[in-house]
């Protein structure tokens, strides 16, 4: 594993991108095994968890690695709950229509000249 010392965050993306847009296995071996070295040394945590805010370390920790989120669960870390928005009053009580009759559909003459009249 490579020393804790001098991965990046910054390094650790970068290694993602790489590994996204051209498909080098080598780029995305490098970036898990950097991340695992973060994820698994409880004094990085905090370090690997600040990382996980970007999608892809995200989805590389979901599938790979697994850690972020016993990790937070073993320190304690929620997340903030979502404020759900306060029940909005009653809109007042709508009437009900009237039930409209059909108008015959315009045939003929008529379709072409409304202005004619029947």
């Amino acid at each position: 594993m490579t020393s804790p010392s001098r991965i990046s965050r910054a390094r650790v993306l970068e290694l993602l991108r790489l590994a996204a847009r051209r498909g080098d296995r080598a780029a995305l071996t490098l970036a898990i095994d950097q991340m695992k070295t973060l994820a698994y040394t409880p004094r990085y945590w905090a370090k690997y968890l600040e990382l996980l805010t970007h999608p892809m370390a995200r989805l590389v920790d979901l599938l790979v690695i697994k850690q972020g989120d016993k990790i937070a669960h073993q320190k304690g870390w929620t997340r903030p709950k979502r404020e759900r928005p306060a029940p909005a009053a009653k809109p007042p009580a709508r009437r009900k229509r009237r039930a409209r009759r059909a108008r015959p559909v315009p045939t003929g003459q008529q379709a072409l000249f409304p202005d004619l009249g029947a």
